[in-house]
């Protein structure tokens, strides 16, 4: 029934938020010994890893509209698959921003809300351009974690071991778009992606 879905739903999107994420793989660079790290190495770490929190609040919320709005079977089963991993990444990021002394950020609800009607906007285009679009998420946060593995410190071992699988995983699920028939999306779109995660990572940096 409709009403049992939208009930479904609805509690995705407030444990995504509130409630503390779950993971079934170990944490990466759980074994390793803490580094020892100046405030301003801590701070800017924590700021870091607040930013992919963030990135993995968006990804729930684009997965959950894309699917929902998705009239292919297989391609609601995909980007389900994904989220199940983006869920795991959540937890991570939640847990290396506890040890480094941080906070999750305040606007994630907004953050949610957003990328969520995103993601039911892309679902709504069809097929091929809902997995172009999830291509070129992946393909941006690809990047986005190569700039962090440049800029975290270099002996926080732990913090870079988390980035390191993420963009492992990342590349993966867009290589899954791919093969399942992604769309190449216009210039003019990537360029506007590309703004609006500046604006969301130097914003959620700080809060």
């Amino acid at each position: 029934m409709i009403s049992d879905k939208l009930i479904i739903e609805f509690d995705r999107a407030l444990r995504t938020v509130f409630a503390g994420a779950r993971s079934q793989r170990p944490m990466p660079g759980g074994q390793l010994p803490e580094a020892e790290l100046s405030e301003q190495q801590r701070t800017h770490a924590c700021g870091l890893m607040r930013v992919n929190h963030v990135g993995e609040i968006c990804a729930q919320a684009l997965y959950q509209g894309q699917a929902i709005t998705s009239r292919n079977p297989a391609l609601r089963e995909a980007l389900r698959g994904a989220a199940d991993e983006e869920t795991e990444h959540l937890a991570w990021t939640e847990r290396r921003i506890a040890e480094l002394g941080g906070r999750k950020s305040l606007l994630n609800p907004l953050w949610y809300l957003g990328a969520l009607s995103i993601g039911l906007v892309a679902g709504r285009c069809g097929d091929r351009w809902n997995l172009g679009f999830l291509a070129e998420t992946e393909r941006q946060v690809e990047a986005h974690l190569d700039s962090h593995l440049e800029s975290l410190p270099e002996h926080d071992a732990r913090s870079r071991e988390i980035v390191d699988q993420m963009r492992i995983d990342e590349i993966r699920h867009a290589e899954t778009a791919v093969h399942l028939g992604a769309a190449d999306l216009p210039a003019p779109v990537k360029a506007a992606m590309r703004l609006a995660s500046r604006v969301m990572t130097g914003t959620a940096y700080r809060i």
